[in-house]
């Protein structure tokens, strides 16, 4: 029997102040209640758009595809317990089960064939392998995570997607850091998907009602900041990080980006994405954000019928530019 997890009054004060009336709150709450789309990204290293559709339809899948620029990403429906994970083309590693929402920082990231790209928080591998197939598996990956279980998930993920390109690495974040920092190395791009409290994923994981408190927000708001004040470091100039999140949380987004924003000579890049996106926030309680904050992205769950999100893209200006 499922349980009936509700949020905590916080909680609901927060997206009260977070969200635009009493109906957006409304909103916000009642499809927190429904089961997200499922959908699947196209392993293009392995198999055609349309031949992979040719397949998933003629086994009775049903099969959409929301975004023109985006073909390889399905919406599918028609689907009985476990078929997804079990299917044939799935085990083949022709497609990979994915969010919607969870695609989103590579596609701002922008990576290409014979990039140097970071994945620091690497683990399952969804971004991973999606840069890989982007970047058809030319360049260099380095796909790190600190847990040796996760690791092997990742590694798992990678060898049935036919990943090529990927140097696995098993460090902490900071310590990997410091260690590319002493070898001289830089990269092109960069990927903080940050661990996080979870609050865009209630729908598919309502528990994180139980787990949330604002005390957690803020202890994990002071780990993005050590994490983050490090890595911009491995950016070569004018390479460009993602930072982003499935969480709400304002101490976990802005204030993290804020920090980058004080503290480095990053400044954020404005992205095009096949969403319904709202503006980063102004302002949160006592903190007052950069106007340049508007260009990040908030993804809430009602908007899209999808999961929720945040995402923000930065580049590392050029020696001698502050504009």
């Amino acid at each position: 029997m499922k349980k009936n997890y509700e949020p905590k009054e916080k909680f609901v004060l927060r997206m009260q102040e977070l969200l635009s009336g009493e109906q957006d709150v409304a909103d916000f709450f009642r499809v927190a209640k429904t089961q997200p789309k499922k959908a699947i990204r196209v392993n293009t290293l392995k198999i055609g758009v349309d031949e992979l559709k040719k397949k998933l339809v003629s086994k009775g899948w049903k099969v959409s595809q929301p975004f023109l620029d985006y073909p390889e990403i399905f919406i599918v429906d028609g689907l009985g317990p476990g078929d997804l994970g079990n299917a044939r083309e799935h085990l083949l590693g022709y497609y990979y089960a994915q969010e919607i929402t969870s695609m989103m920082p590579i596609i701002a990231l922008g990576v290409k064939p014979g990039d140097l790209f970071l994945d620091v928080c690497a683990s399952p591998g969804s971004k991973t392998t999606q840069a890989a197939s982007l970047m058809k598996n030319q360049g260099t990956i380095v796909a790190n995570d600190v847990s040796l279980g996760r690791i092997a998930i990742l590694s798992a993920n990678l060898q049935r997607c036919g990943v090529m390109n990927v140097l696995v690495t098993r460090h902490a974040g900071d310590a990997l850091i410091d260690k590319l920092l002493k070898l001289g190395i830089r990269f092109d791009k960069i990927l903080i998907d940050a661990p996080c409290s979870g609050e865009g994923n209630i729908r598919c994981s309502p528990r994180t009602y139980l787990e949330w408190s604002e005390q957690l927000l803020q202890s994990l708001g002071r780990k993005q900041k050590r994490l983050v004040a490090k890595v911009f470091g491995l950016l070569k100039e004018g390479g460009e990080l993602v930072y982003s999140t499935c969480t709400h949380a304002p101490e976990e987004n802005e204030e993290v980006v804020q920090h980058l924003l004080d503290t480095t000579d990053l400044e954020i890049v404005a992205v095009d994405l096949p969403l319904k996106t709202r503006l980063g926030l102004a302002a949160w309680r006592k903190h007052t954000f950069s106007p340049e904050m508007k260009k990040a992205v908030r993804i809430y769950h009602h908007d899209n019928d999808l999961e929720g999100f945040f995402l923000c893209k930065l580049r590392r200006r050029a020696s001698g530019s502050k504009d």
